[in-house]
């Protein structure tokens, strides 16, 4: 396994793991430090292997943090249909 397959199965369980623990500002703190540390390792994927992998991490992690993806195409189609 490449280097940057095993950074992200890493922000995986990681990211697995904060959404176990508790937290009173309903993971929002973690989703941010998990976006600012996943952006770069996807860009690293994607280099390593190609767009079909990275799609493929993106997806992933998408489906990890789904909350501010579901918010951030709210705030999207707002500012559009205005």
């Amino acid at each position: 396994m490449t280097t940057s397959l095993t950074l992200a199965a890493i922000w995986a369980l990681i990211a697995n793991v904060l959404a176990m623990t508790p937290s009173k500002d309903h993971h929002w703190r973690n989703a941010y430090i998990l976006i600012a540390v996943g952006i770069p390792i996807l860009g690293f994927v994607t280099w390593q292997h190609g767009p079909w992998f990275g799609m493929l991490v993106l997806a992933a992690g998408m489906s990890v943090l789904r909350w501010p993806v579901i918010y951030l195409g709210r705030w999207i189609k707002s500012k559009a249909s205005r």
